[in-house]
C-alpha cells in the first residue's frame, strides 16, 4: 500500500506542530500541551519509520546494481549484505502499518493494577505478591514508578489484594494484556507430599482517568473513614485514616488506607473510582461497537483465564495466542517483553484487519 499522501499529510501536521511545541506559553493550558507533544512524538515516529523504509529501499537497490559488478569482492560483499537489508525492509513495512492506525487514546494512560488472590488460599496469597513484584520490576526497567494504593495482607506474608498505580510513558499500552486470571500451578512450600497445587490470581488493569472523562456526582457517593488495619506502624494503627468509597449507582466499592491521612486517602480512593468508571465506560463503548468482535486481547475480562504459570516445567502459556514460553523465571523477575510482543503483533493484525489494511 502507498502511504506517500497520507504521509505527505503528516509532515504538514508535523510542521504546524513543531512550532506549536517551540511556544513559551504551551504549557498555560497543560491538557492542551499534553495533545500536541502526544501527536508530535506519534507523528514524528511514523515519518521516522517512513524515511527509514525509503533509504532501505534506496541501499537495496544500489546493493543488488553493486552485485553486478565486475569486481568480484565487492559484488560478493554487496550480495551478502542483502538479505539483511530485505529482513529490515520488511520489518519497517510491518511498524509501518501499524504507525498508519489510528491510535489507541488510551495508551499513553498510566495505568491502575489491582491484584487479588483467587482460589487457592495462601498459596494464591503468595503468588499475588510475586505477581506484584514482577510486575514492579518490569516497571524499573522501562523507568515507570510505581505507587502502592492500598493492601489487603495475608498472614503468611502476601496478598489478599493490592493496588498500585504505575505511571511513565505508554504504561497502559504494556499493561493491559495482563487484565484477566492468572493460574499458577506449583508444589507450595507447606506441601509435604509433593503434589503440585493449582491456585489462581486476578488482575485488573484499569487506563486512570482524568476528573474530565467521567462525572461523580456526590449524591452518588457514601464516604466512610475507618481504622487503618494493615502495616505502617504507629500512626496508621492509631488513627481514622482509612477512606471507604461506595459508588451507589453502580455499586462499586473502593478502599484506601495506605496514605497518611484521611485527605490522602480519599484523593488515592477518588483516583481509583474514576478509573473503574472509566473502564465500565469504555466496556459499554466496545459492547456497543461490536458485540461480535473477539475483543480477545486486553479486554479486562476478569473471568477469563488468560495464563498459566507451570512452575514443574518451567513454561508459561498465554491462552489467549496459544503462545508458550519456558523463560518462566525470567518472566517472575520482571521479563514481560516476549509475552508482550506476542500479544501487540496478535492485536495488531486484528486491527490491521478490521481496517483492511
Amino acid at each position: 500500500m502507498d502511504y506517500s499522501s497520507l504521509i505527505t499529510k503528516r509532515r504538514e501536521r508535523y510542521s504546524e506542530l513543531e512550532e506549536a511545541v517551540g511556544d513559551p506559553d504551551l504549557f498555560s493550558d497543560p491538557k492542551r500541551a499534553t495533545a500536541i507533544l502526544k501527536e508530535h512524538r506519534q507523528l514524528k515516529q511514523a515519518i521516522g519509520i517512513w524515511d527509514q523504509k525509503i533509504e532501505t529501499e534506496k541501499q537495496i537497490k544500489e546493493n543488488r546494481d553493486l552485485a553486478k559488478s565486475e569486481d568480484a569482492e565487492m559484488a560478493q560483499m554487496a550480495r551478502d549484505e542483502i538479505p539483511a537489508l530485505e529482513d529490515r525492509l520488511e520489518k519497517l513495512a510491518e511498524d509501518l502499518q501499524y504507525a498508519m492506525l489510528p491510535a489507541d487514546p488510551n495508551e499513553d494512560r498510566d495505568a491502575i493494577v489491582e491484584i487479588r488472590a483467587g482460589a487457592g488460599g495462601d498459596e494464591a496469597s503468595l503468588f499475588a505478591a510475586e505477581l506484584m513484584r514482577a510486575y514492579e520490576r518490569h516497571a524499573t526497567t522501562r523507568g515507570w514508578k510505581c505507587e502502592t494504593l492500598d493492601t489487603s495482607p495475608s498472614e503468611v506474608g502476601g496478598f489478599k489484594e493490592i493496588t498500585c498505580r504505575f505511571s511513565g510513558e505508554e504504561v497502559f499500552r504494556y499493561l493491559k494484556y495482563e487484565s484477566g486470571v492468572h493460574r499458577v500451578q506449583r508444589v507450595p512450600a507447606t506441601e509435604t507430599q509433593g503434589r503440585v497445587h493449582t491456585s489462581t490470581v486476578t488482575v485488573a488493569v484499569l487506563p486512570e482517568a482524568e476528573e474530565v472523562d467521567v462525572e461523580i456526582r456526590q449524591e452518588d457517593l457514601r464516604i466512610e473513614v475507618c481504622r487503618s488495619g494493615g502495616a505502617g506502624g504507629q500512626h496508621v494503627n492509631t488513627t481514622d485514616s482509612a477512606v471507604q468509597i461506595f459508588h451507589e449507582p453502580t455499586g462499586i466499592y473502593v478502599r484506601c488506607e495506605e496514605g497518611r491521612s484521611q485527605h490522602k486517602n480519599r484523593e488515592l480512593g477518588m483516583q481509583i473510582l474514576r478509573s473503574k468508571l472509566y473502564e465500565q465506560k469504555l466496556r459499554e463503548q466496545q459492547e456497543a461497537y461490536s458485540s461480535q468482535r473477539r475483543l480477545l486481547i486486553g479486554s479486562g475480562d476478569r473471568s477469563e483465564k488468560i495464563r498459566t504459570y507451570n512452575f514443574p516445567q518451567s513454561r508459561i502459556t498465554d491462552h489467549r495466542i496459544n503462545f508458550t514460553s519456558h523463560n518462566l523465571n525470567g518472566v517472575m523477575s520482571g521479563e514481560l517483553n516476549e509475552l508482550t510482543a506476542a500479544l501487540q503483533k496478535e492485536e495488531m493484525a486484528e486491527r490491521l484487519a478490521e481496517a483492511g489494511m
